[in-house]
């Protein structure tokens, strides 16, 4: 199938769901884009520059690929006349389909597969026993590629991401506002600089744009939003969303995102959250972006909060935090992946859900590509301290390269902590991860 419209249609023995309304393709037409797909070269997939989630079907041969912004599931059904092929954005559109066919009862949400992000995974429909998938990379790149100059690393990584804003903003209808979702943190503070630092570079009306900040029972972020704008000279552009308690319901988030990992879980109720009220408020807004994956580029992580983890284990595989530890792995996920690339549903879905095209420009290969040619070892010397002060570091001075501005760096601080207060963070989320697992499996019990 080569078109990129919307499709139910049945082919033999495979459906494709994917709405391609979904992808932000820069630089490619339709067909190049299933020219490339199709051919399993990972040079010619790699070329594909944006977010995307793309499939392609050829005889007995299915070609599925994705970058970390846009999710793609599949799941193989039995037929009398042969395997089916169902692939899919989401868990529940798979359900729905096989129920429409009669065929749910053969349905499990842990029988259902994720691509993983930044392969081409190739299937042969040959009926049964089911066939074993080939993963062939198609983004793998160059580790301790830089300098250890900070000046430098910083130019190349913020010029990274305001390229990929830049190729974003034209492809955008140029009357279209356009949001950030802000919390005056280091990632999605730089990319509301970015962004509007080239909108006034590209002759635009800077009044397009609009920092959205979530603030429920006063929690801190609003705060810190006000400081890094007004710091700025920016402030005109914040836009607090203040929200009671009772608007919140992490049930609501584990439905949408479908997954129970506490962290996520808790990220998308506060993404949720923000992006249901800011739709209420402005019911034809269209674009938001975000910046999610800065904090995996530049491994700014706790360690100590994960007992699985050494800084030697971040520091020596390559997108660990991008990836998780790889699809040739024992800890590799069949149902979920690793890493962002399970991860990024806590901000892609809410979003989605909501009636907004997002964008995560960090999460884009070009700009992880950079991250991932920092000599993270040379500059740190494996000491954890002086890898969480880097990002402040590099993406400061970047700032500064690109924009002239200051950039205010406050110390880092998760969205779900930063939205509410301590106390009003208890009374809605759970301490045990295992009422996250129990009610997404309630679901389809």
């Amino acid at each position: 199938m080569s078109n990129m419209e919307y499709s139910t249609q049945y082919i033999e023995n495979f459906v494709n769901l994917l709405d391609y309304d979904n992808n932000i393709i820069f630089n490619m037409t339709e067909e190049a884009v299933s020219a490339a797909i199709l051919s399993g070269d990972p040079e010619q997939v790699r070329k594909i520059e944006g977010q995307f989630a793309v499939v392609e079907k050829r005889g007995k041969e299915v070609f599925m690929a994705r970058s970390i912004g846009r999710p793609m599931r599949y799941f193989l059904a039995k037929q009398t006349s042969g395997p089916l092929l169902i692939v899919a954005e989401r868990i529940d559109e798979i359900y729905n389909y096989l129920e429409s066919k009669h065929l749910h009862h053969q349905f499990h949400p842990s029988y259902t597969r994720m691509v993983p992000a930044h392969y081409v995974v190739r299937l042969e429909l040959v009926g049964c026993p089911d066939p074993n998938p080939v993963y062939t990379r198609f983004f793998d790149p160059k580790r301790n590629s830089l300098t250890n100059d900070l000046d430098e690393i910083g130019s190349a990584y913020i010029g990274a991401l305001a390229d990929e804003c830049q190729k974003w903003l034209n492809n955008i209808p140029s009357d279209e506002p356009v949001g950030v979702l802000f919390s005056g943190g280091i990632d999605s503070g730089s990319v509301f600089l970015v962004l509007y630092h080239l909108v006034l570079k590209m002759g635009l009306s800077p009044q397009r744009l609009k920092a959205f900040t979530l603030s429920v029972n006063g929690g801190p972020d609003a705060e810190q939003a006000y400081h890094f704008l007004d710091q700025s000279g920016l402030s005109l552009f914040l836009e607090v969303i203040d929200v009671t308690q009772s608007a919140i319901n992490y049930k609501d988030a584990i439905k949408i995102i479908e997954d129970y990992k506490p962290l996520d879980v808790e990220a998308a109720t506060m993404t949720l959250t923000l992006c249901q009220q800011i739709r209420k408020k402005y019911p034809d807004w269209k674009y938001l972006a975000d910046g999610d994956g800065g904090d995996e580029n530049l491994k700014d992580y706790p360690i100590k909060e994960n007992t699985e983890l050494t800084i030697r284990s971040v520091l020596n595989n390559t997108m660990l935090y991008q990836e998780g530890w790889g699809v040739d792995k024992i800890k590799h996920s069949l149902t979920y992946t690793g890493g962002q690339s399970r991860g990024h549903i806590r901000s892609y879905a809410p979003a989605h859900q909501a009636g907004f095209k997002g964008f995560s420009p960090y999460a884009l290969p070009n700009v992880i590509e950079v991250a991932e040619g920092i000599p993270f070892i040379q500059l740190t010397d494996w000491q954890e301290d002086a890898l969480y002060a880097l990002k402040g570091e590099i993406v400061s001075r970047g700032i500064k390269a690109l924009t002239g501005m200051d950039m205010p760096v406050f110390p880092k601080r998760r969205f779900q902590h930063g939205a509410l207060e301590q106390n009003t963070f208890k009374q809605i989320f759970p301490s045990n991860e295992m009422q996250y697992r129990s009610y997404f499996h309630s679901l389809y019990a």
